[in-house]
């Protein structure tokens, strides 16, 4: 209880002499560190879990490669069952569902369930990254540090967004690519003043890392050559090869998600989808965890390591095979990580599709050096290579545009940077609506856009709009009791609902005005000859798109909210536009 005083005393003191301006640049200097801190632990984390696993199993090279996997995914899943008792969601959809539709409201197990998870995952060896899961760390950090606080959704929202920019800028050492990342794929739709507190959270979490992990790049790249003009037509090409390999890494993404989801028993999940990872795995140990050192052997030129430690090791002299070898990997490494997420693994899709990225850009060098047409720098095409997938996995081209530069020193590629990943987005596009980030909410209807008017309609519940100040009536009622019910009604509107609460009819005000002064009707009529069932009605779970529609539609200022038959209340349009008002006033307020 003191404690709860002094608290309450703390806040009294804030709200007096700091402003929330002075408030909020504080706590993002604070999500920063504790965010920078996240992606620390994270990866030292996997790091010894993984050197634990290898060492214990190196006598059987071979076998560990099928076998860890599986005990990885297994004992994370077992920590969610048994120990948070509560789904861990994928990272960045998490966050984003968090803004749509929980208020910024992340759980508190968030602040360490992704870290012990991912960790468990790709420690042993689960063919996916640890962003995301940071990502979910650093705005878990938020969203709570803001509801201790007391914040607004406003408020709440900015947090995560800097607590997500803090994350990505400190696992890949990328303050400009975190901040980039925070407007472009977290959606936030804020003021150039706004902007302050995720250059703050960015740059401490990044001094963070710097501190513990070193400053050295992710990528280490050394520039032989930089671009020439006559270059850009295959950066070009480059573009429109990486977004249609993007096309395929979002379908099979979905494909095989939609397939685990057929799948009812948890440990079915794990047995099936470890087991089928642990076979790739097994033949092709390149795909095995976040695959970095593949990542950097590219960019050096060494692309023959895909041949290291597999059953094709002898074949690393033919070029064919090399062509051949690396088309595989290119198309196995989103299985890989799909299985690894299906089967109940956390991770984030960043390191693969990195991964897909440097060898799509290796691959199409050294096709064309062969065919003979133009000779390319294939360690230049191997790093734009990455920022064109980014671009086109997550649909964001400025995300992968700074992230490459940024995460490599490979500013003075900037240009065919752009260029790659502008064409790459505008191909996954056209072919792709939504991102493996956003798919399922869009198709929920619950993300959130740059679109305002949209993200108001997305934040707003239909079930905190229903009114139930209507008079019900039964069916087997008479007019006499009709009458009776109006005389003491505040609506002109009266549901028709029987005994089981199901909705039998309504009856209108104006439809019986002419016989409610009868008095001789009133034994003989009976409501249910009264009443008409509307042509309009809406369930809770419809979103309120479907609301607005209905209302333009049917013209009508007051919609029935049906669940399964059952009388809910009404909507009325004067409520639902006064609600839009509401939000509109808080999502364009500043901070």
């Amino acid at each position: 209880m003191n404690r709860q005083k002094v608290f309450r005393k703390f806040l009294i003191w804030r709200l007096r002499h700091v402003s929330n301006r002075q408030f909020m640049m504080i706590l993002s200097v604070l999500i920063g560190i504790a965010s920078g801190f996240a992606a620390v632990i994270i990866k030292n984390l996997v790091h010894f879990i993984s050197s634990i696993v290898k060492g214990a199993m190196s006598s059987e090279y071979e076998i560990f490669y099928f076998v860890a996997p599986i005990v990885g995914i297994f004992i994370a899943v077992m920590f969610i069952k048994y120990i948070i008792k509560r789904p861990v969601r994928h990272g960045v959809p998490n966050v984003l569902y968090a803004i749509s539709k929980a208020s910024g409201k992340m759980n508190s197990h968030n602040m360490i369930s992704s870290v012990i998870t991912s960790a468990l995952t790709v420690g042993f060896g689960g063919s996916v990254g640890l962003e995301g899961p940071t990502v979910s760390t650093g705005a878990a950090i938020g969203s709570n540090i803001g509801s201790l606080f007391h914040l607004n959704y406003r408020q709440i929202t900015l947090l995560l967004g800097s607590a997500s920019a803090a994350a990505m800028a400190a696992i890949f050492k990328a303050p400009i690519a975190g901040i980039v990342f925070a407007l472009e794929v977290i959606m936030l739709d804020l003021s150039l003043l706004s902007l302050v507190p995720l250059l703050l959270a960015s740059a401490s979490a990044v001094v963070t890392s710097y501190l513990f992990l070193g400053q050295d790049y992710l990528y280490h790249f050394r520039f032989e050559t930089t671009f020439e003009l006559v270059d850009i037509p295959f950066y070009i090409l480059l573009g429109i090869a990486t977004g249609l390999v993007a096309v395929y890494f979002t379908n099979v993404y979905i494909f095989i998600e939609k397939w685990f989801e057929k799948m009812n028993k948890w440990y079915t999940k794990v047995l099936v989808g470890g087991s089928i990872l642990g076979a790739i795995l097994y033949f092709f140990p390149s795909l095995y965890g976040e695959g970095y050192s593949i990542i950097n052997d590219a960019l050096a030129g060494n692309s023959f390591s895909l041949f290291e430690g597999t059953l094709f090791e002898d074949w690393n002299t033919s070029y064919t095979a090399l062509i051949g070898m690396i088309m595989v990997v290119i198309a196995l490494k989103v299985v890989a990580a799909s299985l690894t997420f299906g089967a109940g693994g956390v991770g984030g899709i960043f390191a693969p599709t990195l991964f897909m990225g440097v060898n799509t850009g290796l691959l199409f060098a050294l096709v064309i050096n062969r065919l003979g047409f133009h000779q390319l720098q294939i360690e230049n095409f191997a790093l734009v290579g990455m920022a064109g997938l980014i671009a086109g996995v997550l649909h964001a081209p400025l995300t992968g545009l700074f992230l490459i530069a940024d995460i490599s020193g490979g500013y003075a590629l900037f240009l065919p940077l752009m260029v790659t990943a502008t064409v790459s987005f505008a191909t996954a596009k056209t072919f792709v609506k939504h991102s493996v980030y956003t798919h399922q909410l869009a198709k929920r209807k619950e993300l959130i856009t740059h679109n305002a008017d949209q993200n108001i309609l997305t934040l707003m519940n239909i079930n905190k709009l229903i009114e139930k100040n209507f008079a019900e009536i039964s069916p087997d009622s008479t007019l006499g009791d009709l009458v009776e019910t109006i005389s003491g009604a505040h609506r002109n509107l009266f549901p028709v609902v029987d005994e089981d609460g199901i909705l039998q009819g309504m009856v209108k005000m104006d439809d019986i005005r002419k016989i409610i002064f009868k008095p001789e009707l009133y034994d003989s009529v009976y409501v249910k000859d009264l009443m008409y069932m509307p042509k309009f009605f809406i369930s809770p779970d419809d979103s309120m798109e479907d609301l607005v529609d209905m209302f333009r539609v049917s013209g009508r200022f007051n919609i029935a909210v049906i669940d399964k038959g059952k009388y809910l209340g009404f909507i009325s349009r004067a409520n639902a536009y006064t609600a839009y008002r509401n939000h509109l006033k808080m999502f364009s307020s500043s901070y």
